[in-house]
């Protein structure tokens, strides 16, 4: 927990805002603003918008998250705009394709998982939740011509993913080139003094400023952070490439990945999602570099650091001393994550509870209930790829019921009820209860 710095001198404020940030354009704009802010009262306004395309929230998420809460304890106005009419627009930002439009119906029903889970980090009471739905369902045919005459094609066409995507005889649909300028206008609709955003979303970010002018509003700063790296130390954070930490995972599981981070990874992770400041960071480093401390031990601070601040400190310091025993003893944990399947008249069904998120879904199996294990362990989202379930499995890093299972083609059965104890790798463990 940050301490509160409400109305600090404006140097204070700007030192503690700079932490981990890629970009702040302009500071001297930044700065006159918090200037103006420390002499009238008057807090800024700070804007982060998020389109609620996916229900989980993952640490890559968390670092803009956390910078919004870093103007939250300046005192200042955290507004957290769920983007419920962009989702339905799609944000092209870094697509080399049309995305599809979600529903009403997803969107809704991920903003209100998304919002539970960002209450972990923003405070509940101090945080103005908007949606953008509220002013952009209101534009008629007139407003948004005037709306797309404040910006020049030319202009649009600069991104990078529309360039690259019209060198490539790729299309790109109308609705695209609207999506920043909706964004856009909701700095101006909240008369954003500040917006919060990703690198990658530097673009629209600016496209905000020049709107907010051409509506006669002092331009907001724009303010940009790191794109986390994710575990293989290489791509940005994604479920979708298994690389990541969920922060409704459970403690023991966000202990072992975070402890599968080299060494060289986890100063980044020091900088962009926890409050170590940067010199007690350089000082670790230097105690690291000069053997005063261990890497693995400086490693498992920074995981119960983080997992303490989703989950509490009692539930760090278990997983701390639960990773430590499977790891020295291969002993199993105490909690071993759990998941429900289902037979439906031939479709098969899992269950499973992270947190406040219960995760449902059909498994794409055969329609005999005899399928092979990696093929198994893919469905169930406990590796990223079947191909890696079949390496682990022929690395004897597989275990069923305590025997090792190294035969790729081997097969588990989903026609009758029992349980499967199941370890993966060196310290995943899973019961697999069969209904």
């Amino acid at each position: 927990m940050t301490t509160k710095l409400q109305f600090d001198p404006v140097d204070k404020q700007l030192a503690y805002l700079r932490k981990g940030a890629a970009e702040i354009i302009r500071e001297e704009d930044l700065r006159a603003k918090l200037e103006a802010s420390l002499k009238t009262g008057k807090p800024l306004r700070v804007k982060l918008g998020v389109d609620p395309t996916a229900p989980d929230l993952h640490l890559g998420h968390t670092v803009v998250l956390r910078k919004l809460k870093h103007f939250q304890d300046l005192g200042h106005t955290a507004i957290f705009l769920v983007g419920d009419f962009t989702a339905m627009v799609g944000d092209p930002t870094g697509q080399s394709e049309t995305r599809p439009p979600l529903t009403r119906e997803q969107v809704d029903a991920n903003a209100k998982t998304y919002l539970e889970q960002v209450y972990k980090i923003l405070s509940r009471e101090n945080t103005e939740v908007r949606y953008n739905s509220e002013w952009l369902g209101k534009l008629s045919g007139h407003d948004m011509i005037r709306l797309c005459a404040h910006y020049r094609l030319a202009r649009m066409l600069e991104r990078e993913d529309f360039r690259s995507r019209l060198q490539g005889n790729l299309p790109i649909s109308i609705h695209e080139l609207l999506y920043p300028l909706l964004q856009a206008y909701d700095s101006v609709a909240l008369q954003a003094d500040v917006e919060l955003g990703a690198t990658e979303q530097k673009f629209n970010l600016l496209v905000g400023r020049e709107i907010q002018h051409a509506y006669g509003q002092v331009s907001q700063v724009a303010l940009t952070m790191p794109i986390l790296v994710g575990l293989d130390g290489q791509r940005k954070m994604s479920k979708s490439l298994g690389n990541y930490v969920g922060i409704t995972e459970a403690p023991s599981d966000m202990f072992g990945k975070l402890m599968s981070l080299s060494d060289a990874m986890m100063w980044p992770y020091f900088d962009l999602v926890t409050d170590r400041t940067p010199e007690e960071i350089a000082a670790l480093a230097v105690e690291v570099k000069a053997g005063a401390k261990h890497p693995m031990d400086v490693k498992m601070a920074l995981a119960k650091e983080i997992i303490a601040g989703f989950h509490g400190k009692a539930s760090a310091d278990k997983a701390a001393a639960e990773f430590q025993r499977v790891f020295r003893d291969r002993e199993a944990p105490d909690e071993i994550q759990e998941i429900t399947i289902k037979n439906f008249d031939g479709r098969f069904q899992y269950n499973r509870q992270d947190g406040v998120i219960l995760h449902t879904k059909f498994l794409s199996v055969s329609s005999t209930g005899v399928e092979k294990w990696n093929r198994l362990l893919y469905e169930l989202d406990q590796v990223p790829s079947a191909a890696e379930a079949e390496r682990i499995i022929k690395g004897r890093g597989f275990e069923v019921d305590g025997s090792v299972v190294s035969d790729p083609s081997a097969r588990c059965d989903l026609n009758h009820p029992c349980v499967y104890k199941l370890k993966i790798g060196k310290k995943k463990f899973l019961r697999i209860v069969v209904e």
